[in-house]
């Protein structure tokens, strides 16, 4: 049950990682989405950049049900994710950081196309429509992810902010 504005808020974030609307997160989810991004750029998955990616997915899959899969049934409810999320997360954002980052690397560099391992911020758009945001939404969030207005996305602003999406304050 989702009792505090906090909790609603990160149930919210739920559906970030529910790829396939099914009502729980699972690998599925994770490598779905790599497979979307891999798709999106047309970066082969046997390639290196698309094994790092499927590599950090699964990671990032590992992590999170390291944190919410209370249960063991290698399923997260939206239940789970809460409590896990307000259990852990809440107060160790770097935590969460971490578990994603080599997601994040790998999907910037895969969105990379001069490969210097950050993403334009119109590539960044199309890395999130990829994910399933809807552009209209991308497009700020990109926009706001080039933190120094360089016009590029690179690791030292993404992983904070994805942090910091899924672990809101209070």
């Amino acid at each position: 049950m989702v009792n505090s504005e906090y909790e609603r808020r990160i149930a919210a974030r739920f559906t970030t990682f529910d790829q396939d609307g099914n009502g729980h997160i699972d690998r599925s989810d994770f490598s779905g989405a790599a497979k979307a991004l891999l798709a999106e750029f047309g970066v082969a998955a046997r390639s290196d950049r698309g094994q790092a990616l499927y590599s950090g997915a699964e990671a990032l899959w590992q992590g999170l049900a390291g944190i919410a899969d209370r249960d063991g049934d290698q399923r997260i409810t939206r239940e789970e994710f809460v409590t896990g999320a307000v259990k852990r997360l809440r107060d160790k954002p770097e935590r969460f950081a971490e578990i994603a980052r080599p997601f994040l690397r790998a999907a910037l560099d895969v969105a990379a196309t001069d490969g210097d391992g950050t993403a334009t911020v119109a590539d960044t758009v199309r890395a999130l429509t990829a994910f399933g945001v809807p552009e209209e939404l991308a497009r700020p969030v990109a926009a706001a992810l080039d933190a120094d207005g360089d016009g590029k996305v690179g690791e030292a602003e993404i992983v904070p902010a994805f942090a910091r999406y899924f672990t809101v304050p209070e």
